[in-house]
């Protein structure tokens, strides 16, 4: 086994979003540092009651004590510098995050320090089936939940100051986020945010981000600020998800219990893109109408795709995938252009707290570019899912390729003026695979 100080020399890959940094070494080194301040904490507590049930619920059951044990295991194995090596320790870090907001850093910062902290166990094959585990995610959402209620609280504005290198309201955070875009008062502590959430969470000014053709339900706006990350066409009823390719599968991402919902997008397109670390965080509706469905979905919180193998990315290379299983809302809206119909908007949490926070209830009107809810801390993908024949072209489209993501209320699409036809061959045939 090698030295667990010596981080291995890694295939650099583009990490999406700024939630983690790019190189493995800073990793590597923020895990080790991190591991020591755990340590001496613990020597002053218990541990927080979430996170010692996530202890005994992985040591009291044998397959996820293997399965943690051997993730483990194979991440050291592989070369990875993790900071822990064993499941105490690994749940003694854990507890030193529930009380834990991060700094601003201008060159690596980590957004995600739990991500940081799982990114290459979750990864390694005997990760996968813990990670995918119903019972380790049920009690792994109370951990998120108790650091969530710290983060929402007002002893998470630790760095909610000017200093700088650490503070997210310096010159140098500034520069990346741009304040002036967004709701706050200098005059009061803490600029009136009252607590980390309330900052990651804050509101554009009236006006920063104008409504594209407010009127014209033919004309799809973002209901993210978000990067493209994919467009497919004919979606299936049922797909598979796990595959390199991910296909997007209806029924998973609406649940079982919505299938006749899910029927309703069978054939028809799906647009996803991804949230980055410093972009507002609220949903805001991309068309006009009703809101028919509302619900949140109860999922996996750090699950990647195999399909993927070792992936420095975390789980942005699994966004696809993780539309079917991740914590997640939907929000189905009808259109008031009947041409338009059903436009379903599923938030998913990638990461971390994950949050997915609901405001617009069903019967409620919104108009295009109401809120519609939010996440909370963590990183975060969306869909625009679309019925068949309902989509003429797409104007934002991927790769991002590090360009500035797409405004929230920004066109992203053009429907048609009619639904197109679904014959056997067209383009938005609903057969399947």
């Amino acid at each position: 086994m090698k030295n667990d100080q010596t981080p291995k020399p890694r295939t650099r890959r583009y990490r999406l979003g700024g939630w983690l940094p790019c190189e493995e070494a800073h990793l590597a080194r923020y895990r080790m540092v991190l591991a020591a301040k755990a340590r001496e904490r613990a020597s002053r507590g218990p541990r927080t009651s979430a996170v010692a049930e996530l202890a005994e619920l992985v040591q009291g059951d044998p397959v996820l004590r293997m399965d943690m044990t051997r993730a483990i295991d194979q991440a050291r194995q592989a070369g990875y510098v993790l900071g822990y090596t064993s499941i105490d320790e690994l749940m003694t870090i854990i507890d030193y995050l529930m009380t834990y907001a991060p700094p601003f850093s201008e060159s690596d910062l980590i957004h995600c320090p739990l991500n940081a902290v799982l990114d290459w166990p979750m990864c390694m094959p005997s990760g996968y089936a813990l990670f995918r585990d119903p019972a380790f995610n049920a009690q792994l959402k109370h951990v998120l939940n108790c650091w969530c209620g710290f983060l929402s609280g007002p002893h998470s504005r630790e760095h909610l100051n000017t200093s700088s290198p650490d503070g997210w309201l310096c010159d140098e955070a500034d520069k990346r986020i741009g304040l002036s875009q967004f709701l706050y008062d200098p005059s009061q502590p803490y600029w009136g945010f009252g607590s980390w959430n309330d900052f990651f969470t804050r509101r554009f000014r009236a006006g920063a981000r104008p409504v594209a053709e407010p009127d014209n339900n033919k004309l799809i706006v973002s209901a993210c600020e978000a990067s493209p990350y994919n467009i497919q066409h004919d979606v299936q009823l049922q797909d598979t998800f796990w595959i390199k390719s991910q296909p997007y599968s209806l029924e998973d991402m609406f649940t079982s219990h919505q299938r006749e919902l899910a029927r309703c997008f069978a054939g028809g397109s799906i647009y996803q893109a991804f949230l980055s670390a410093f972009n507002y965080h609220r949903w805001h509706a991309p068309i006009s109408g009703t809101i028919a469905q509302a619900y949140a979905v109860d999922g996996s919180y750090y699950s990647n795709a195999d399909s993927e193998g070792e992936d420095p990315s975390g789980l942005n290379d699994s966004q696809g995938y993780i539309t079917a299983l991740a914590a997640r809302a939907v929000i189905v809206i009808d259109c008031d252009d009947p041409a338009v119909g059903k436009v379903g908007c599923v938030f998913v949490g990638m990461a971390d707290v994950s949050s997915c926070m609901i405001d617009a209830l069903p019967g409620q009107y919104v108009r295009k570019g109401d809120e519609l809810g939010f996440f909370q801390y963590g990183g975060s993908t969306f869909c625009l899912v679309f019925e068949a024949g309902v989509i003429e072209s797409f104007i934002a489209k991927p790769p991002d390729d590090g360009k500035p993501p797409v405004k929230v209320n920004a066109a992203i699409a053009r429907a048609a003026a009619s639904k197109q036809s679904r014959g056997p061959n067209s383009p938005n045939s609903p057969n399947s695979r």
